[in-house]
């Protein structure tokens, strides 16, 4: 039998991950890009996290910038700006992490499950067949094979070259 550790998922597992200061969508600074908060793209618009308690490996945040509760609420370029988007972080993932499938949602209210209720989001997580085992089932814990440091590195440099490609074009 092979053992499968996840040590980093703990905390969360066991109600006690620390809730981060301010809104997880508004990372402190102006980066584009910071590994610390798993920020993989920011620009004038919007922004991508590594969904630091992810559901699957490579598990994607997709926000706009602006602090927004509901989709009725955004303007026109920044709906373009989220959907252009989510088919980018679908190519990303595809093209570095070869999933056989998606899973694109949006919750919108706690009552709909929206863990961070005012502030709009969008989850892309790749699924793979036979991905997810009696773990969740059984003991209501998911087993991500790899680490998510080491995911933020793959996705990393795809994301940069995106940053740059829209950068030239504003």
């Amino acid at each position: 039998m092979n053992t499968l550790w996840t040590p980093w998922r703990m905390e969360h597992v066991l109600g006690e991950a620390g809730k981060p200061e301010g809104c997880l969508f508004e990372p402190p600074g102006m980066r584009p890009q910071e590994k610390k908060h798993l920020l993989l793209y920011r620009d004038s618009w919007l922004l991508v996290l590594l969904n630091r308690f992810p559901y699957a490996n490579g598990h994607l945040l997709l926000a706009p910038r602006r602090h927004l509760a509901d989709i009725t609420e955004l303007e026109g370029h920044e709906h373009s700006a989220l959907m252009a988007m989510l088919a980018d972080c679908a190519t990303i993932l595809r093209s570095r992490l070869h999933p056989d499938g998606f899973n694109i949602g949006l919750n919108l209210g706690s009552i709909a499950g929206a863990g961070i209720a005012d502030h709009l989001h969008f989850h892309i997580v790749p699924r793979w067949q036979d991905d997810h085992n009696f773990m969740t089932v059984c003991a209501e814990i998911r087993t991500i094979p790899q680490h998510i440091e080491q995911t933020f590195d793959l996705l990393a440099p795809d994301f940069r070259r995106l940053l740059k490609k829209r950068a030239s074009h504003e």
